[in-house]
């Protein structure tokens, strides 16, 4: 993005740091507002819980959407075993379920491997997948389960950064489309005990790096176009 004269109108790429408990759709949302431009789109959503890099394309930069979707993502986060929840992360109510006695760091980085490579995952309820027409979301928040076909998906780094248990905490680099909610579970599951995801940074999106990104606090001081209308009036 050109800092100093963008042109949101013409088109913009712009990188974001989203705050935990936004939608992606809040933080276009409040972009759009202060720039004054309806052209607005992200590329990836992020679950609400979920903090980090979100790149946002304005104007005639909304046409490359897909350039940016089908880069990979890295992400950084934490994996808690002996917990898990419908939604598989702390959107919805926490279970406990046993963790194997004898479980320790060797079987944590080996079992970590077999989720390396082109894997096949079945989306969650809890997400905008759609299914006759209607997000998965609608469905899981009647209490219904409905059939999801597998998609298959490519893990290129899983990496176990510090084990704490039932702490383990880990790098992720991935193709579009991977669930990191769905490692968790079957992760947890592969272990022999239940895990859900308590902790999710999205630090890249291909070259782009979450310290590129400004908050979008800083993004609305900056750039809110109607503060700019007022100072050129005053001055």
């Amino acid at each position: 993005m050109n800092q100093t004269h963008p042109d949101f109108q013409s088109g913009e790429v712009i990188l974001i740091d989203k705050p935990a408990f936004w939608s992606s759709f809040k933080v276009v949302h409040n972009v759009r507002k202060a720039i004054g431009v309806k052209k607005v789109g992200h590329a990836g959503t992020l679950d609400p819980f979920a903090t980090g890099l979100l790149i946002l394309c304005t104007g005639n930069k909304t046409k490359e959407i897909t350039r940016y979707q089908d880069l990979k993502k890295t992400y950084t986060g934490v994996i808690t075993l002996g917990k898990f929840s419908d939604s598989m992360d702390t959107e919805t109510e926490i279970k406990d379920y046993p963790i194997p006695g004898d479980l320790n760091e060797s079987k944590i980085i080996q079992t970590s491997k077999l989720f390396i490579g082109e894997i096949e995952q079945i989306p969650p309820m809890y997400s905008a997948v759609k299914k006759a027409g209607k997000s998965l979301y609608a469905y899981a928040r009647k209490g219904k389960t409905v059939e999801r076909e597998p998609r298959k998906v490519t893990v290129y780094n899983f990496d176990i950064e510090k084990i704490s248990l039932p702490e383990i905490h880990f790098t992720i680099e991935c193709s579009k489309g991977t669930y990191i909610r769905v490692i968790a579970d079957d992760f947890g599951k592969a272990l022999g005990t239940r895990a859900m995801l308590t902790s999710l940074r999205r630090t890249a999106i291909g070259d782009y790096k979450v310290e590129d990104a400004l908050q979008v606090d800083e993004f609305v001081e900056k750039f809110d176009y109607k503060n700019e209308i007022n100072k050129q009036m005053i001055s």
